[in-house]
C-alpha cells in the first residue's frame, strides 16, 4: 500500500509530506507542485499522452460518460484547469461548469483552448484551492477531479472539501493514476515510467526534473482500496472504484445523500 502522508514532523516541528519520493515540509509542497505545472502547461495535452501512452483521452470520455451530464447539471471541475473534464462536460449536454485550478498558468492554457473550441458560455475560470474552495455550501450538483488530487498537501482535507460544496443527491467522482493490478505489467510500467518518461520529459519539454516528480508522485498516491476508504471517511456513500486499462488509472466515485 502506498504511503499518502509524510512523516510526523520536520524541521521545526512542522509536518512534513511528499513530493514525489522527497519528504518537504506541508507548507512548502503547493509551491513546489504550482512551479511544477507552470513549467508544462503549455505542454500539458502531451504531457498527459506521453504519460499515458494517449489512452488519456479515452479514460476522460469515459470519465464523463459515467458523470451523465445533463441540462441544469451545475459541475465543479477542481484542477482541470486546461479544461479537458469541462469541456467534454459541456459537449455532452452538461448545463454550466466552473474550473478551479490552484494554478494561474494552466487556467490560461484552459481559456485560450475554449477560445479555439468555442466554449464561451456556461463556463467560469477561477483561481482557488481544492483545500479550501472558493463556493459556498451545497452549491454544485457534481464535483470532478481528474490527475489532480494526488498533487494536494491535505488529500483528506480536499475531500471534505468536495463534500461541503456539493448539493444533498450530488456527485463525486475522480480519475487518478492508480496501482497496476495485472501482474508483469506493473514492472513493465515502472520501467517506463521511472527510466523512460524522465528522459522524454527532458527531450520533449526540457524538464526532466517534472517527469520524475510526476512519476513518483503517482506511485505515492494511495491504492484503490484505500483511497476509497478515504472517500468514505469523507462521508460519502456509495462509494466503488472501476479499473482503467489494468489499474494504470482508475475512476472512483461516491455520492452525498
Amino acid at each position: 500500500m502506498s504511503k499518502h502522508t509524510g512523516p510526523a514532523g520536520g524541521e521545526n516541528g512542522e509536518k512534513t509530506t511528499h513530493f514525489g519520493f522527497r519528504d518537504v515540509p506541508e507548507s512548502q509542497k503547493a509551491s513546489m507542485v504550482r512551479e511544477v505545472f507552470d513549467t508544462v502547461a503549455s505542454k500539458y495535452d502531451l504531457m498527459n499522452d506521453l504519460m499515458s501512452g494517449g489512452i488519456h483521452r479515452l479514460w476522460k470520455d469515459t470519465f464523463i460518460n459515467e458523470l451523465k451530464p445533463r441540462p441544469g447539471m451545475k459541475l465543479l471541475d477542481v484542477a482541470g484547469g486546461t479544461g479537458d473534464i469541462a469541456f467534454r462536460f459541456l459537449k455532452n449536454g452538461g448545463g454550466s461548469v466552473t474550473v478551479c485550478d490552484i494554478n494561474y498558468e494552466m487556467l490560461h492554457v484552459g481559456r485560450d483552448r475554449a477560445v479555439d473550441h468555442g466554449l464561451l458560455k456556461n463556463i467560469n475560470w477561477t483561481v482557488g484551492d481544492a483545500q479550501k474552495l472558493p463556493l459556498p455550501d451545497h452549491s454544485v450538483d457534481a464535483y470532478t477531479i481528474a490527475f489532480g488530487i494526488r498533487n494536494v498537501t491535505r488529500i483528506t482535507e480536499a475531500l471534505s472539501e468536495a463534500y461541503r460544496v456539493l448539493r444533498p443527491g450530488g456527485k463525486f467522482q475522480c480519475l487518478e493514476f492508480s496501482k497496476v493490478v495485472v501482474p508483469g505489467f506493473d514492472k513493465l510500467y515502472d520501467t517506463y515510467s521511472f527510466k523512460l518518461l524522465p528522459e522524454i520529459g527532458r527531450f520533449i519539454a526540457g524538464n526532466r526534473e517534472a517527469y520524475q516528480y510526476l512519476a513518483e508522485s503517482i506511485r505515492q498516491f494511495p491504492d484503490q482500496e484505500t483511497f476509497a476508504s478515504m472517500i468514505r471517511d469523507a462521508g460519502f456513500e456509495r462509494v466503488k472504484y472501476r479499473n482503467l486499462s489494468g489499474g494504470i488509472a482508475a475512476i472512483h466515485s461516491g455520492w452525498r445523500v
